[in-house]
């Protein structure tokens, strides 16, 4: 029988203010054990919740990027559980009335468009952290992230592979980063999702029974888990036996799912008002001040890149991933005034592949925009090659200058001559009758073996098309 997979997933942003989502208590990641947890924190008796009004303005933000509906009443509620890392035996959240309804986003799988829908994104507070080392075979509990504000974003069950699901939560953690309400980074916790999968007969309308993969924080994670249980899922049921719903945990080291807990309804949660929290109103007038604070979204500036700067929708993808990616390419442009395919190609290539493998991050970049931009101006001047740039290009990272230093101080100038040249071409030539006898007899491949002998005996720097140009007419 072929199935087909039901995906969706409950992404958990924690929102990027510097105090919890219901007191004063730092937010700060990296504190020793215990030292952010304040009285508020741990539910002590008499304390009262406040509501953290940057936390409201952030999900109103990601509501309005969503082009989602943001509630002008939503209501926060005690969802009742009992786990050690929860100090007042109930988590507060939304449930019947979330801050943002339902909206969308587009995201490109294989060279195609879908939209994925977003059921809703509500406000929670985290729980702590359970610690399972050095305690003599008993666990220790960190309450430092307990009340750390989180964005619940929940999608519509629309995707049908590991591969839509990666590429969703890569559309989430890139709009998150540009509105600037989350910093994303998946190790330490503060963008991490619970994947909601099931298998369903082709052609059938009915959802299967689901299992919940909890806490998955890498995208390589998400998609392996994904692939594991659709196999696990698949097994069980052309056993003939019953997928069983519950939440499950991945082992990474194992590559394999194993079971957590079963998983519990709604009404296991006894889920009610918090008395504490007043109802969350929003005037009209505090959105439209959200509106005006809004950047150019992903998918906006993609589009603009294409149209504007005539890229392929490729370069243009790649480039708007980050804001701050974005940002450095269209300085280095308008910097450089080269083309914009050749900018694209340095930021997108050379840039991003040593940013990659020196495990740095754009904003960590050791060639500016601007430096970056007086590379590119020799490029275009034909002051050098593109091959020679590629050699100033690694001793500016080194840090031995800019582009005109190092050009300068090596001797890396691009040999224009074309007398100079031509006297290169006919020695090359003369040196090698046999290959010249021989291309002229039809083995025209040859014609790769003489450009690379002459660029060779200029030491890369004759021009690439005049030697091109000139073995065309002495050949």
């Amino acid at each position: 029988m072929t199935y087909e997979t039901v995906i969706g997933l409950e992404i958990h942003a924690q929102l990027a203010t510097k105090s919890k989502i219901f007191s004063s208590a730092s937010t700060t990641y990296g504190a020793s054990p215990n030292t952010q947890a304040c009285a508020v924190d741990l539910g002590l008796p008499g304390v009262l919740p406040v509501l953290n009004e940057q936390v409201v303005r952030m999900a109103a933000k990601f509501g309005l990027a969503i082009g989602a509906k943001v509630a002008p009443r939503s209501v926060f509620a005690r969802k009742n559980y009992f786990y050690p890392d929860l100090p007042k035996g109930y988590q507060i959240s939304q449930y019947e009335l979330p801050i943002v309804g339902s909206g969308e986003v587009q995201i490109e799988v294989d060279g195609e468009e879908k939209t994925i829908g977003v059921t809703r994104a509500h406000l929670e507070e985290d729980a702590g952290k359970s610690l399972h080392g050095d305690f003599q075979g008993l666990s220790g509990i960190d309450l430092n992230r307990a009340g750390t504000p989180l964005l619940e974003i929940v999608s519509e069950p629309d995707m049908r592979s590991p591969k839509e699901a990666v590429a969703y939560m890569k559309k989430m953690h890139s709009l998150v980063r540009y509105l600037e309400i989350c910093d994303g980074n998946m190790q330490e916790g503060s963008f991490r999702c619970d994947a909601n999968i099931s298998m369903r007969p082709q052609g059938q309308k009915e959802l299967g029974t689901r299992t919940e993969l909890k806490n998955l924080n890498s995208f390589r994670f998400v998609e392996r888990a994904l692939d594991f249980e659709i196999e696990r899922q698949i097994d069980v049921l052309e056993s003939g036996a019953q997928v069983i719903q519950e939440t499950r945990l991945y082992d990474a080291d194992k590559n394999e799912t194993r079971p957590m807990r079963t998983k519990e309804e709604a009404n296991d949660y006894r889920y009610f008002p918090d008395p504490d929290l007043l109802p969350l109103i929003i005037e009209p007038e505090f959105l439209e001040e959200i509106k005006v604070e809004l950047p150019e979204l992903p998918d906006d500036k993609k589009h603009r890149f294409m149209q504007e700067y005539d890229l392929s929708l490729y370069d243009a993808s790649v480039l708007t991933v980050r804001r701050e990616l974005a940002d450095y390419f269209e300085e280095t442009l308008k910097a450089s005034g080269s083309e914009a395919n050749l900018c694209a190609n340095w930021v997108r290539g050379d840039l991003t592949a040593l940013l990659n493998k020196n495990n740095l991050d754009i904003i960590e970049t050791k060639v500016t925009a601007a430096e970056l931009a007086g590379l590119l101006r020799r490029i275009t001047d034909k002051t050098i090659s593109g091959k020679i740039a590629k050699k100033v290009f690694d001793a500016m990272w080194n840090g031995e200058g800019d582009a005109d230093t190092i050009i300068e101080k090596r001797g890396l100038k691009q040999v224009t001559d074309i007398g100079a040249i031509e006297n290169i071409v006919d020695e090359v030539l003369a040196n090698n009758p046999k290959q010249l006898n021989d291309y002229r007899n039809g083995k025209e491949k040859l014609f790769g073996f003489f450009v690379g002998q002459v660029m060779k005996a200029s030491k890369g720097k004759a021009n690439p098309q005049q030697v091109n140009a000139l073995l065309k007419k002495k050949l």
